[in-house]
């Protein structure tokens, strides 16, 4: 039986932290249907390293801003919303597709780039007043974020601010979000 590889040593890449970032995400044309290039992350979130990065990129604008919650869509803005909420000790809160919350929510229709879809928030997930960071993986057409920012202001949050590993600047998402707070994005395409 041949010998196991050695494990990749990451500490040997002396990329700039951007371009390893980068070179983690795969673009994936035509899903989930044709004309959409779909960023995938699994690479991203199989690299320790690279993980460890995007998640202290996405928090060191927030770090000292009294964030009470970090708040994530599913179901990608779970995996980043978690590791965010964790580094600035803070609570996590999701935000679900229909039918995935137990009790009392609140929803709201919204259009993405390639159709509709409704997102849920438990009606007693915020306190009023509690202050809030808004966490996905991308920034599209702002749709998505844009709901969910809505949902915890009907709980009378405050949004601190939004952070997303991936913007696409062309689909004009942060134009949507401007009331909710500063936007930050560790890459923007």
């Amino acid at each position: 039986m041949p010998p196991a590889a050695a494990p990749h040593d990451h500490t040997a890449d002396h990329r700039p932290p951007i371009d390893r970032l980068r070179s983690l995400i795969r673009d994936v044309p035509g899903f989930p249907k044709e004309g959409i290039v779909f960023k995938d992350i699994v690479p991203l979130l199989g690299d320790p390293a690279g993980l460890a990065l995007a998640v202290e990129l996405m928090v060191n604008p927030f770090r000292g801003r009294a964030i009470d919650v970090v708040v994530g869509a599913e179901s990608r803005g779970f995996i980043f919303g978690a590791a965010v909420a964790q580094a600035l000790s803070a609570g996590f809160v999701p935000i679900r597709k229909p039918g995935k919350l137990p009790l009392a929510t609140h929803a709201i229709e919204y259009g993405l780039e390639y159709g509709t879809d409704r997102v849920e928030i438990h009606q007693d997930a915020i306190e009023p007043g509690q202050r809030a960071l808004m966490v996905d993986d991308l920034l599209a057409t702002g749709g998505t974020m844009k709901a969910c920012c809505d949902l915890v202001e009907k709980l009378d949050a405050e949004i601190v601010g939004v952070t997303v590993l991936i913007e696409l600047t062309d689909l004009g998402g942060r134009a949507h979000l401007g009331r909710h707070g500063n936007v930050h994005a560790v890459l923007r395409d």
